[in-house]
């Protein structure tokens, strides 16, 4: 058990006695794309090592990172205040004037309903402004959510400061009353030194800090106000600067050799509290309040049990109503592959466990869009994955795979013993999948359903070759380093990995010594985010409106709102997933059907038979150019050793060719076509091979 740092008491106790003197209030994380250079779950354990029982993180406009935060700084024992930094803009003055333009504000959720605020308000700023740019809201939506907010005034790049710099003092105490009515008790007047000159002299502040802070000093004394002292955390020690300047030309598409461009100083980074301390020597007060508003962020967010909307009444009775009546009409129509008994049996045992875990839900939803889909006429795959081990499944059309006919276990796709979520692959033709998600939006409400976001990682490939184009490198430089970098299965390997295992890397660096530079900065940044895009299947459906359970966010490609915690994250916010993929092979069936309706010929695709012969010889030719999964040159290889004859050999071989099991590929032709004799490996376990010409493939034979 970590031993937690909480509050007050606790906070004396765990420091030897010692209250802390400073805690980091404004801290990027790298979800602050392309600008912060600190992983979230690592910043807990960089406080605890600095000896502060807490931590703020105020990514640039957005949540990302929130729930990861607060349950890493819960398990290594920190408190996480949880917070954001937000652009806020202002009307014009008068009509036809020009508006004020956005400026930060520091907010922190104090309480549950801050907590509340501070999601609406981040997703207020993708929903409701230009998608393409830095999220901001109007003043007016921050006055409508300002309860249980601590407010931080932004800082020398804040509205106040800024309206102090140009001789606005008028304007600068009008907008410190407005703030004031808006946070009564929870305004600071915020203050940083981020210059690289000797602690308490002038050079301690950058040209804009020193332009603003007797201002803001004079203004909290006059109005009464407390100041607070903070440094802005973008990385996490004074070596990374030259790194994290790299890193922000990426993001702004620029050189590191420019000068008209955003740059920090060195001092940017995770400082100890004796640093800032000696920084802030001279303002006691203002180290003291940042230990005050931690103590008054109390709150954190807690991972959520799964919640689903209700689909009926009694969810229970409608499952079983729709799997007997689904099951019936299969049986009336369909070959059985085992007496009548044994289906329902095995349908009765599925639905115990099913309604034992409480997913009786999920099924209904799961089945209710399919069916939309199916009577609309949009092609939907058969089902694959443990999913189509589930008879319930196979009854109410989510899949229409017999498990019995196939042998498939249910166990494999739910396990009492192993509590987790059920989980469809559903596969909709590509053309029309966005029909499909559209009938589900509007089925449950708009405001309750979104996609989920996924980011792309700076890999180490990538981080090459854009080192190499900020410092101007030759682009054929970066292009050769990056080809150097070996890939595993399908992510290139790190950088580190990559020069300790291949030696032309360390010979490139002796002929040029900006290539180690250049390897040093990219080995430094690789792994952080680079972008935010939305997830190619996943969509969340919640039973109340989603910005009361998590942030919300739109990809600029995307008209859908999408959550702005990823598909680990927003799971353990409460919110189930359900994968909508799509799949242009679906299309192309569908095309291929379409055009045979043009000539008069009829096909459902659904009940083609298995066993044409001619279908084998074209597998067994390799002819196989543009056929879903068997269409690479290693796969068409593979087939002309087979010579397939039925489906288990088709289905078999899809599933040995990966890397480990295909290796068995050789010996599995070979048996099948009795080029060599199949090996028994125990009578009791030989007949469960069979299939598989006595060789291990599927995790139901292991099972």
């Amino acid at each position: 058990m970590v031993k937690s740092l909480w509050f007050s008491g606790a906070w004396d106790a765990s420091l030897g006695g010692m209250t802390p003197r400073f805690i980091h209030l404004r801290t990027r994380s790298a979800y602050s794309l392309l600008e912060g250079a600190i992983h979230v779950k690592t910043l807990p354990g960089l406080a605890a090592g600095l000896e502060m029982p807490a931590i703020g993180l105020a990514d640039t406009g957005n949540l990302f990172g929130a729930l990861e935060f607060s349950e890493a700084a819960a398990k290594a024992g920190v408190q996480p205040i949880l917070g954001l930094t937000l652009a806020v803009g202002e009307a014009a003055a008068q009509p036809g004037a020009k508006a004020q333009a956005p400026a930060p504000l520091a907010l922190f959720a104090q309480d549950q309903a801050g907590w509340q605020n501070l999601m609406t308000l981040s997703s207020s700023g993708y929903l409701d402004g230009d998608a393409s740019a830095e999220p901001q809201v109007p003043i007016d939506l921050l006055r409508a959510h300002s309860d249980g907010l601590i407010c931080l005034t932004g800082g020398p790049e804040g509205q106040l400061a800024r309206l102090i710099r140009t001789g606005k003092q008028p304007a600068a105490e009008a907008f410190l009353d407005r703030l004031s009515d808006m946070f009564p008790d929870r305004l600071y007047i915020e203050l940083q030194r981020h210059g690289t000159g000797a602690d308490l002299t002038d050079a301690a502040l950058t040209e804009v800090e020193r332009a603003a802070e007797p201002g803001l000093i004079d203004l909290a004394y006059a109005k009464g106000l407390p100041l607070v002292a903070t440094n802005e955390v973008f990385f996490p020690d004074p070596e990374m600067h030259g790194a994290h300047d790299a890193l922000l030309c990426i993001g702004e598409g620029a050189y590191v050799n420019e000068t008209e461009r955003r740059s920090l100083t060195p001092e940017y980074w995770l400082k100890p509290q004796e640093a800032m301390c000696a920084r802030f020597a001279d303002l006691p007060e203002a180290l003291e309040n940042t230990v005050e508003i931690a103590r008054r962020c109390a709150y954190r967010p807690r991972l959520h049990a799964p919640i689903l909307p209700r689909f009926a009444e009694d969810e229970v009775e409608e499952l079983r109503k729709q799997s007997k009546q689904g099951l019936a009409e299969r049986l009336a129509v369909i070959p059985h592959a085992a007496p009548v008994a044994e289906y329902e049996e095995r349908l009765d045992f599925e639905l115990g466990i099913i309604e034992g875990m409480g997913f009786p839900g999920y099924f209904l939803i799961v089945a209710d869009f399919i069916k939309w889909a199916k009577a609309q006429d949009i092609p939907v795959g058969p089902g694959r994955g443990s999913g189509a081990g589930s008879l319930v499944a196979y009854a109410l059309t989510i899949t229409d795979l017999d498990p019995l006919r196939y042998g498939l276990l249910f166990e494999r796709f739910l396990n009492p013993e192993r509590i987790s979520m059920p989980d469809f692959d559903i596969d909709f033709c590509q053309d029309r999948r966005e029909e499909v998600i559209d009938y589900v939006a509007e089925r449950y409400g708009r405001d309750r359903v979104a996609q989920i976001i996924t980011f792309g990682a700076l890999l180490s490939k990538a981080a090459v070759r854009d080192v190499a184009r900020v410092l101007q490198l030759p682009f054929m430089v970066g292009d050769r380093l990056s080809k150097l970098i070996p890939v595993e299965g399908v992510k290139p390997v790190s950088i580190a990995k990559a020069r300790a295992e291949e030696p032309r890397f360390e010979e490139e660096v002796a002929r040029d010594e900006t290539v180690g530079v250049l390897l040093d900065i990219a080995e430094r940044i690789e792994g952080l985010y680079r972008n935010a895009s939305t997830h190619a299947a996943g969509v969340v459906i919640g039973d109340r409106p989603l910005t009361q359970l998590v942030p919300l966010y739109r990809d600029p490609k995307s008209d859908m709102p999408a959550t702005q915690y990823n598909m680990k994250w927003v799971e353990q916010a409460g919110l189930v997933k359900f994968d909508f993929l799509g799949l242009k092979t679906l299309t192309v069936i569908q095309n291929a059907v379409d055009l045979l309706k043009l000539r008069g010929i009829d096909l459902d695709i659904n009940t083609i038979p298995l066993d044409d012969e001619a279908t084998y010889a074209l597998y067994g030719r390799a002819d196989t150019v543009g056929v879903f999964q068997v269409e690479s040159a290693g796969m068409r290889d593979a087939l002309r050793q087979l010579q397939p004859t039925c489906i288990e050999d088709i289905v078999a071989l899809v599933a040995l060719y990966r890397p480990g099991p295909m290796e068995n590929i050789p010996l599995y032709c070979d048996v099948k076509n009795d080029r060599k004799p199949r090996q028994g490996i125990h009578p009791l376990i030989d007949p469960i091979l069979d299939e598989t010409q006595g060789i291990i493939v599927y995790q139901e034979q292991v099972m």
